[in-house]
């Protein structure tokens, strides 16, 4: 199946969020409580170091749980019966003509965990990729950067299902 491998790449990557939120979860339900008994003997919590760290410690451990967990459950919304035949989506892959520079860039666009620019993986939710979803062979598309504005034609277009 052409999509095939973009499917085991999001159970891998699933797979690793997983285990991070496993591993989380045991430092925030044994290890921190343990270290916040411990800094709470010492005494005098207003100038205790420890506890102060621990429970800093704790508050970003909750906070990255919440958001590997929110991660996780868009994961899992992944369809590849919704992902479009005819336009860029997921595991597209694009070739694009920077129209200022006339320079040829390819592309293809990846879940967020996956992205490498050096490899030319870029995520859906990056500029570019936000711009090209749901786009044409044929399309000029302006993609909005933090350094500037840039216009790319997108000349060549190989969706999941064209593997």
């Amino acid at each position: 199946m052409p999509g095939h491998q973009r499917v085991d790449a999001g159970q891998h990557i699933r797979q690793r969020l997983e285990a991070e939120i496993a591993q989380l979860e045991r430092e925030l339900n044994r290890e921190l409580p343990q270290e916040i008994a411990k800094a709470r003997a010492h005494g005098d919590l207003s100038e205790n170091a420890e506890y102060k760290f621990a429970k800093e410690r704790q508050h970003l451990v909750g906070m990255r749980l919440q958001q590997l967990r929110k991660r996780v459950a868009d994961l899992s919304l992944l369809n590849l019966s919704k992902i479009p035949r005819d336009r860029v989506g997921y595991g597209s892959r694009v070739t694009l003509v920077d129209v200022d520079k006339g320079e040829e860039i390819s592309y293809q666009l990846v879940t967020s965990e996956e992205s490498d620019v050096g490899q030319g993986l870029i995520s859906t939710t990056s500029p570019i990729g936000r711009a090209l979803m749901g786009r044409q062979a044929g399309d000029v598309v302006e993609v909005r950067t933090p350094a500037r504005a840039r216009t790319f034609e997108l000349v060549r277009l190989q969706t999941i299902f064209d593997e």
